[in-house]
Order: structure tokens, then C-alpha cells, then sequence
């Protein structure tokens, strides 16, 4: 290991983004957007559509099919004060899939916008949501960090918590947009493959694809599988502290089936990742499989990627080929008779780190002094700056709905 992650400096991973440079909407095509290519150290362009003619018949391609759920929900108090509850991840019950089904209460930990009017009480909302008329209400809770446990309660069994996100639920796009959700946002910011819901933002690497592009793939005889990352609003979150130790990273949600195992073993533990949330699963997945090595019997709550877990010592020095520690994982599955690995990662990849599976990746262009441009570092052995040169000094347009890279280092 050359260096020690903990102690680099922010500042060195800034370059100058003007505004004009940030894709404030999506092209009306979608796989007509620009493709920077990095291919060992030399940088060229073509558009997205010609991504297959880059890739090797035979490879596996990952992606992250999670759906970006219409989170944001907003409440008047009778003062007239508009409250809006942006909610983050499900506590009870604290799985997605049940929560989304509950049918008179939900309990959410959220981001409250304009926290200072609502000192106390319960906020109500009266909706129709399928024909039928209901009220929704929501209590605050106890804070946890920055955000605050919310209990919605709702006065009709038939509907679910789905239901009303749906309908009365606003789209989070992101923060630097710097405009309000439009309708159009409610398809564009969706991968046409997305399908498991519990994002609050999108995996933006995948909106280039498109079923052209991706028929073209599997005819060029790229094999595509899926995973699912939910997406958190932590993805957003600038790094503040001065060296990388100070920023804590994110929990978010993973899940992957013995399916996806099984066919990155069969190739041979490498893919080519589909955007970064795509990549901290992957990777992740290869820690939980060393930690199933040292520990076979590990409970569930073990196999979770802390932040600077690949940096231990005893990961460092763990040199086990991926498919090992993939086949770990197929064990556990088995011994436990589970059909898929649901878990959670709060991996922070940043120079220093070795990638063990990930072997290509297609990304989107990241904001300054993020967390994400340290991923890219890390993959292209410190080349970033070259790559983020030419984007700007070629018209390319940056950020969730600007255009895309094939990086292969």
C-alpha cells in the first residue's frame, strides 16, 4: 500500500466547474450523449451508442437496477409554513420491499426542509389516493445526525405507503440542478432497466443506456446482470473535513443474488461495473467474502463493508483471488438457505485502494472534491486530471445528466 487513504487531502481532487458546465436536463436522446474513452492512459470521444463496439464479447457487465422512489413529501401547517419530509431510508419495518406495503403505518428516517416552524405537533395532509380519500399525518421523532425519525399514519388499510409516494410524492433530483422537479424529470431520471425501489437518487451512469443499446451489447455478446444499491442523499454530501479521515461515508443498502454470484464466478470474478454505486457493490462484495473466509459462522450484522475496512492490515494483505472470496459468499447463501445477500457497505474507495473485480467501468463526470472523483482516482491510478481536462476542453457536459466514460485502466 502506498499510501494511507486517510490522510489525503481533499483540495488535491478540485478543478473548476462552471456552472454552464452542469447538464441542467438530459439530452432528448438518451444514448446520444458523448463517450469520453480512457483506454490505458490515452483519452479520445465518440457518442454512447457506440459503447459496444469497446467492449469484449464474452465480458460480464454489472448493473444497479434500483429505482428512485418519489421521496419528498410536503405538508402546510395551519400558520401557512410549508414543511417538506425528504425520506431517506425505512426503520419499521426496516426493510424496503415491507415497508413500501404497509397499509396504515411507516416509520422513515427523513431530512425535514424548513425544520425551524415545526418545533412540535403532527402535520396532517388530506389526499385521495386511488379513489379513495384518506389523511396522512407525520410525528416527529428523535433526531439521528441530521436527520429525524418521522412516523407517518394514514386512515385507510387500502392503500400502501407505495401508493401515496406515488401519488403525492415529489422526485428528488439532485441539489446543484438548481431547479424544481419537472414532469419530465419522472422518466428521465429512471434507467430504463430500474425496478427495485428504495433510491433517493439515481444511479446516473445508467440513463445513457437504452434498449438499442443495450440489444446492441448482448448481440456484440456481452453478458448483463443486475444488482441492486439504493441510492442515498449521502451521495451528495461534500466532503467538508481537510484530509478524507473526517468524512464519514454513507450506509447504503445492498442486495444481490446467488444468480449474479454465481456468473461473476463463472467469469472468472471480473466485470465491467455500470457506474459507481455498481462498483462499491462489487467491490464490497469481494470484503464480505474475505470475512466469510476468516469466519464462516460471521452474523449477519459482521458481513456489513465498514469504511475503512479494505485498508485494514488484514485486508491489505489479503491477496485471495475474487472468485474465492465470491464462492464465500455462494456458501453462506447456501448454509443459510438464502436465494440472495442482503446487506449494507459504507466502502470508501479513494487512491490506495486495489480493485479486485471491478475491471472497466462506465461513469458519468463527478463533482468537485467528492468522494466519487476519488473512486475514479483510485481506478485510473491517479490520472483523473487528464480525463476531466479534456472533458472540459471538449464540450462535455458534467454531472447526473451530462454525459458519460468508459474508463479501462
Amino acid at each position: 500500500m502506498k499510501e494511507d487513504p486517510r490522510h489525503i487531502h481533499i483540495s488535491e481532487f478540485n478543478y473548476p466547474l462552471p456552472d454552464e458546465r452542469i447538464a441542467k436536463f438530459p439530452l432528448p436522446v438518451r444514448d446520444r450523449s458523448k463517450l469520453l474513452l480512457y483506454r490505458h492512459g490515452e483519452v479520445s470521444e465518440d457518442i454512447f451508442t457506440s459503447l459496444p463496439d469497446y467492449l469484449p464479447a464474452g465480458s460480464l457487465m454489472i448493473f444497479n437496477n434500483t429505482k428512485v422512489i418519489q421521496a419528498r413529501l410536503h405538508f402546510r401547517k395551519e400558520t401557512g409554513a410549508l414543511i417538506e419530509v425528504f425520506c431517506l431510508e425505512p426503520i419499521e419495518p426496516n426493510d424496503y420491499a415491507l415497508n413500501f406495503q404497509q397499509t396504515e403505518h411507516a416509520a422513515w428516517l427523513c431530512m425535514i426542509g424548513n425544520l425551524k416552524k415545526w418545533k412540535e405537533g403532527t402535520l396532517a395532509r388530506e389526499m385521495t389516493v386511488k379513489g379513495k380519500p384518506l389523511t396522512l399525518t407525520a410525528q416527529r421523532r428523535e433526531c439521528h445526525g441530521t436527520a429525524h425519525w418521522i412516523d407517518f399514519r394514514w386512515n385507510n388499510p387500502e392503500v400502501t405507503f407505495a401508493d401515496i409516494l406515488e401519488v403525492f410524492g415529489e422526485l428528488p433530483i439532485p441539489p446543484y440542478l438548481n431547479r424544481q422537479t419537472e414532469e419530465s424529470d419522472k422518466e428521465t431520471y429512471q434507467t430504463v432497466y430500474s425496478k427495485i425501489k428504495g433510491s433517493v437518487a439515481a444511479p446516473t451512469a445508467g440513463l445513457h443506456f437504452t434498449p438499442h443499446v443495450l440489444d446492441a451489447l448482448r448481440k456484440k455478446g456481452v453478458d448483463l446482470e443486475e444488482l441492486t444499491l439504493h441510492v442515498g442523499a449521502g451521495t451528495f454530501k461534500p466532503v467538508k473535513s481537510e484530509e478524507i479521515e473526517g468524512h464519514e461515508m454513507h450506509t447504503e443498502y445492498i442486495s444481490v443474488s446467488r444468480g449474479t454470484l454465481e456468473k461473476l464466478i463463472a467469469h472468472n470474478g471480473k466485470a465491467i461495473a455500470v457506474g459507481t454505486t455498481s462498483v462499491r457493490t462489487l467491490e464490497s462484495l469481494y470484503h464480505i467474502g474475505v470475512t466469510l473466509l476468516n469466519n464462516p459462522d460471521a452474523p449477519e450484522n459482521e458481513l456489513h463493508v465498514r469504511q475503512w475496512q479494505p485498508y485494514e492490515p488484514s485486508a491489505a494483505a489479503a491477496a485471495i483471488p475474487a472468485t474465492e472470496a465470491l464462492q464465500a459468499i455462494v456458501g453462506y447463501l447456501d448454509r443459510h438457505d438464502m436465494e440472495a445477500l442482503h446487506t449494507s457497505t459504507q466502502i470508501i474507495i479513494a487512491p490506495g485502494y486495489k480493485y479486485h473485480i471491478v475491471q472497466a467501468m462506465v461513469t458519468n463526470f463527478h463533482q468537485p472534491q467528492s468522494t466519487l472523483l476519488l473512486l475514479v482516482s483510485a481506478f485510473v491510478h491517479g490520472d483523473w486530471k487528464k480525463i476531466y481536462d479534456y472533458a472540459l476542453s471538449h464540450d462535455f457536459r458534467f454531472l447526473s445528466y451530462g454525459d458519460s466514460s468508459l474508463l479501462i485502466p
